[in-house]
């Protein structure tokens, strides 16, 4: 369960900065800082079991008959990931606190900046794909969020769309890749998937599966050719982008390639498709990286170079470039972050990221200069820091591979990307902190307070530490990670000297040649400049502007906002998939000899038949379509009577009733007539698929009525079990209460969420405008009827109160064993009440209510939902009821049932949606100007203690 927590953590964590910022933004920091502390120091309980090879898990069944469980692992890749995650997480967390302006909504960006670390952590703490898809997801919205946080800023809105498109459709690639995995695999679980090597490769599918997960984590991971929507990305806010480009969203896709490479890799496929993909990516972005002006622009390029290193790494399939890949994925990590913050810093305190309008700061800013030129360093490959150590380990590992038998290319393209790396890092530093200080700077920099350079300093001293003492530092981690990769046990030997090998020498070619480009970078960037080179964001536009007016035109076209048309372009698929289904299928003659047709049925059947023509002829008059549309109700009722099912006639009944009342009373405010709104062509084709849908029901229907079933179905199960496990005899009841409890619960939300829709729609009929004004004038348009409170009605609904509420109890109480229950109980109580508005008027009810029906709705909605909830304290599914027999003289034994308390919570939340709707109704009824009398009657009575008046 800790894992799941872990997990959760953040999550959970989301919820209190909007509340803790009211109590100030070193408040909000703590606490959102606290939250990522605790779920660190839980994963670092875990730790020491990992380190020692073990694996930690935590399962949670919860749809396992369609393999969707929420499991979670932790192996040494999921350590390191998740303490990157946490760990880098937590300084961010820090640095933005001083970084964010008062005019910047802290408690909203910590809110978004949690829900992003939770689904990062929850991608690499997944052990089921299916959990793992969503946590995806969950990344490209969060991300989405985090980019756009900026509002204002057209390019922050452009660079959310943007990440949003590319990694959602790489996701949905993804989606499909995965689903093939796991049933190749026989399970969706990822500790089955990864033994499931052979029988993975040996597949058919494993081509096809391979494509489609590869889409998914290359857009993740801006690969080339999808490298550039994180550019774009880097609008967001300084501590959004050091977050994302160190530790989260980019390092998603190398975490799921490293994750399936014992599953996926060391095949030619792979090996072509990863490794060219990572050096072609790792060699544009440098070349791109080193003419961008704006420092987060080269430190954005800059990623998506090292992101191919790192790609390139894992699709060669070996060991050790398993292992060298490990450790750049730290050493990333660590002067990355740096990085970006400093290039926060700058921004801050000069008002400007231009390198042609930077210069100088070395003296100005000595501590964020110490700081940048130290992580730029490393990022360049200058020994002896930690980025030397994994660039020379990937010089090697270039340096004995061959590409389709060219023994030349990737040690020579290795080469030329670590020289143009060389070449960005050094002119970082060069442009940005060295020369004569300047005198026009937008903004006179300098060094910031110690709470904006702390994090990055201390990621600075880890890019030192490391690269001094790798073995102690780093290479415990390296050999748990990776060997969690490689699925073998892996002992890394990291240390600078490696005698006169080739990656020594193309390290000094990538020194000396990034020096030389660093000297020649004026008129490089001329020629550049005026090399004409397509524009990624113009391409893209290019692509999704054509697509975005075709999806409008085709939207338009299709959504005029017409039922009619809705309705009939669903039941005409309905029914040429019913048609094609029954042409192209197997038939046979029905086992079952029909039942003799008696009179009342018929009779029943024929009186259906007109009502349904009647309805459909006279529909324009909306008082004969409502009772026609009742007796529909009614036939319909006495149908379930007749067929055995006395709880379905008792609901469908008492619905008619108050559907009809309740109809009747918003009839008031419609005109009697409905207005002609379809054509005849119209009318005709509606009618041909009226006519085609209700002769294919009712062919479906003829089918299976004469026709035995081959297999148990479930009603068997319902009848065999509703006694033995729900305790009760009436099987309708047992199953709305226990067997499919859920669907129950989430009909009465539905019910009570309608009703305050009712509400809702009310108070808006009831804001003065024109519109309403028309629609209110029905009382001036309309006389009243001189007695509209009959005393014969008031009388015999005063009589029928108590007998209906006595009734609702029984009905109630018997519901368990006998046709009723709550919600037919509910329904009793409802039309009682509102016989009552229809005798006296809403004036008289309204000044006799004694409780809110919104809380009813929300009380019946809540003991629904604790009546479930009980159950997990007993170990059992939600909503599962038990039952016991209680014997309390002179009383005979009876049964009682936890799903009462269920079937309470149906009978308050329906009796509250129903008279909600009517009080809607009713304060409309008033506005439009019916006289509100407190007297029950409209004649006036002596006073002579019979009576009110």
């Amino acid at each position: 369960m800790s894992l799941a927590l872990i997990a959760a953590l953040p999550f959970l964590g989301a919820l209190l900065p909007g509340l803790m910022i009211r109590s100030g933004r070193t408040a909000c920091a703590v606490v959102t800082g606290s939250v990522t502390a605790l779920a660190l120091l839980m994963l670092g309980l875990h730790a020491p079991a990992v380190l020692r090879g073990e694996i930690v898990q935590t399962r949670i069944d919860w749809m396992p008959g369609l393999g969707l469980n929420a499991n979670f692992f932790l192996d040494g890749l999921g350590l390191l990931f998740a303490g990157l995650i946490l760990g880098i997480g937590l300084l961010i967390i820090l640095y933005a606190r001083f970084y964010l302006s008062r005019q910047d909504s802290m408690g909203q960006f910590y809110s978004y900046l949690m829900l992003f670390q939770g689904a990062m952590v929850g991608i690499v703490l997944s052990d089921n794909i299916l959990l793992l898809l969503v946590f995806w997801e969950l990344t490209s919205l969060s991300s989405f969020l985090l980019i756009g946080y900026w509002k204002h800023l057209p390019a922050g809105r452009q660079g959310a769309r943007m990440a949003l498109t590319v990694t959602g459709m790489g996701g949905l690639s993804m989606i499909a890749g995965m689903l093939i995995l796991g049933q190749i695999a026989g399970s969706y679980d990822l500790t089955v998937i990864l033994q499931a090597r052979d029988a993975i490769h040996a597949s058919e599918w494993y081509l096809p599966a391979l494509v489609l997960i590869l889409i998914g984590c290359f857009t993740k991971s801006a690969q080339f050719p999808f490298h550039f929507w994180l550019p774009h990305a880097m609008a967001a806010p300084t501590p959004v982008s050091a977050y994302l480009h160190s530790a989260t969203m980019v390092k998603a896709g190398l975490f799921l390639m490293a994750r399936m490479w014992p599953a996926l890799a060391g095949t030619p496929e792979w090996f072509y498709l990863v490794a060219t993909t990572g050096l072609v990516t790792m060699v544009v972005a440098a070349k791109i990286a080193l003419f961008k002006d704006d420092l987060k622009a080269l430190l954005a390029f800059s990623t998506v170079s090292h992101l191919g290193l790192i790609t390139m790494l894992l699709g060669f399939g070996t060991k050790s470039a398993a292992i060298a890949a490990i450790f750049h994925i730290i050493n990333h990590a660590t002067f990355k972050a740096a990085l970006f913050m400093t290039a926060g810093i700058v921004d801050h305190e000069a008002h400007t990221r231009d390198l042609k309008r930077l210069g100088g700061l070395r003296k100005l800013m000595p501590i964020t200069f110490t700081i940048g030129t130290v992580a730029a360093l490393s990022m360049a490959g200058i020994p002896p820091l930690n980025g030397f150590l994994s660039k020379e380990m990937m010089l090697e590992e270039a340096a004995h591979t061959v590409w389709s038998g060219q023994a030349w290319l990737m040690p020579v393209f290795a080469t030329l990307g670590a020289l143009f790396s060389v070449a960005y890092s050094l002119r970082f530093v060069a442009h940005t902190f060295l020369g004569p200080v300047r005198d026009d700077y937008p903004h006179r920099p300098h060094d910031p307070g110690f709470g904006m350079w702390a994090a990055p300093a201390f990621l600075a001293a880890l890019v030192v530490a490391i690269g001094l003492a790798p073995m102690p530092m780093a290479a415990w981690l390296v050999d748990a990670a990776a060997g969690a990769t490689t699925g073998e046990a892996v002992h890394a030997h990291i240390y600078h000297w490696h005698g006169l090998t080739p990656a020594l020498w193309m390290s000094v070619a990538a020194i000396g040649g990034g020096l030389v480009l660093l000297g020649l970078h004026a008129p490089l960037m001329r020629a550049w400049l005026a090399t004409p080179r397509p524009e990624a964001k113009r391409l893209f536009d290019g692509v999704v502007e054509p697509l975005a007016a075709f999806a409008r035109r085709l939207s338009t076209g299709l959504h005029d906002g017409a039922l009619s048309r809705y309705f009939a372009i669903a039941t005409f698929a309905i029914l040429a998939v019913g048609l094609y289904a029954f042409f192209s299928g197997g038939h046979s003659a029905g086992t079952r000899a029909p039942t003799p047709v008696e009179v009342v049925p018929a009779a029943g059947w024929l009186l259906l038949i007109v009502s349904t023509v009647t309805l459909v002829l006279f529909h324009h008059n909306r008082v004969v379509a409502l009772v026609v549309l009742g007796v529909v109700g009614l036939v319909v009722s006495m149908g379930f009577a007749y067929l055995s099912a006395p709880d379905l006639a008792l609901t469908q009944i008492l619905v008619e009733v108050a559907t009809v009342m309740l109809l009747l009373l918003a009839l008031n405010f419609l005109p009697k007539r409905t207005p002609m709104e379809s054509s005849a062509s119209r009318r005709f084709r509606d009618g041909i698929l009226s006519a085609g849908a209700g002769l294919g029901v009712g062919c479906l229907i003829y089918m299976m009525m004469t026709r035995d079933f081959a297999f148990p179905t479930i009603a068997d199960y319902h009848l065999a079990n509703a006694k033995t496990g729900g305790g009760g005899t009436n099987v309708v009841n047992v199953i709305l209460v226990d067997f499919r409890g859920y669907d129950t619960f989430g009909e009465i939300t539905v019910l009570g969420i309608a009703a305050l829709v009712i509400f809702a729609v009310t108070e808006t009929i009831l804001r003065p405008g024109p519109a309403n004004s028309r629609l209110l004038s029905w009382a001036q348009e309309h006389r009243q009827a001189g007695d509209r409170h009959p005393l014969m009605l008031v009388v015999a609904t005063r009589m029928m109160l108590p007998v209906a509420i006595v009734v609702g109890i029984y009905i109630f109480l018997r519901g368990h064993n006998m046709p009723g229950g709550g919600f037919i109980a509910g329904l009793v109580v409802a039309i009682a009440a509102l016989m009552q508005y229809m005798a006296s008027g809403f004036g008289w009810t309204a000044a006799r209510k004694r409780f809110e029906y919104h809380a009813l709705i929300a009380m019946g909605v809540l003991i629904a939902g604790a009546a479930g909830v009980g159950a997990w304290f007993a170990g059992r599914p939600f909503l599962t009821s038990d039952y016991g027999y209680v014997h309390l003289p002179p009383l005979e034994e009876f049964e009682l049932a936890t799903a009462m308390i269920f079937d309470t919570g149906v009978f308050l939340a329906v009796l509250g949606a129903v008279l909600l709707a009517l009080a809607s109704i009713s304060r409309i009824a008033v506005r439009a100007g019916e006289e509100v009398s407190s007297s029950p009657y409209d004649i006036d009575l002596p006073r002579d203690g019979f009576g009110d008046r």
